[in-house]
């Protein structure tokens, strides 16, 4: 298992919510959650880079930090959804608006992307 050597700086509200979202896919699952992509099965099929593992560790933090619930249903095979709660309903219009951003300025973004990523190989 995974430990830190160094300690997290939560001094600000910015180290917290980067202490809160950080990790690939989080940012993504909140969206996915939040327009009605409940089950694990869902998510994968919309994130299909991420392996199933990476996902539900990344599901299991955003369930630590109170922003999503899971409900396991009583079923065989068994059921699980996931379910945003009042508080990560709240980062949602965030979210929205980050994307937005990206939108605004997709070209300047990708075009620096794709510089660093040649300039890499």
């Amino acid at each position: 298992m995974y430990e830190r050597k160094i300690l997290p700086s939560l001094n600000c509200g910015l180290d917290l919510i980067g202490e809160v979202l950080y990790g690939k896919w989080k940012i993504r699952l909140l969206w996915f959650i939040s327009e009605g992509h409940l089950r694990p099965s869902e998510l994968q099929r919309k994130i299909p880079d991420a392996t199933r593992r990476v996902l539900n560790i990344q599901l299991k933090e955003l369930e630590d930090h109170g922003l999503v619930t899971k409900e396991i249903f009583p079923v065989l095979p068994p059921k699980v959804e996931y379910r945003l709660t009042e508080l990560g309903e709240t980062i949602i219009p965030v979210i929205s608006a980050l994307g937005q951003w990206g939108d605004t300025n997709e070209a300047h973004l990708r075009s620096v992307i794709l510089k660093r990523l040649t300039n890499e190989s």
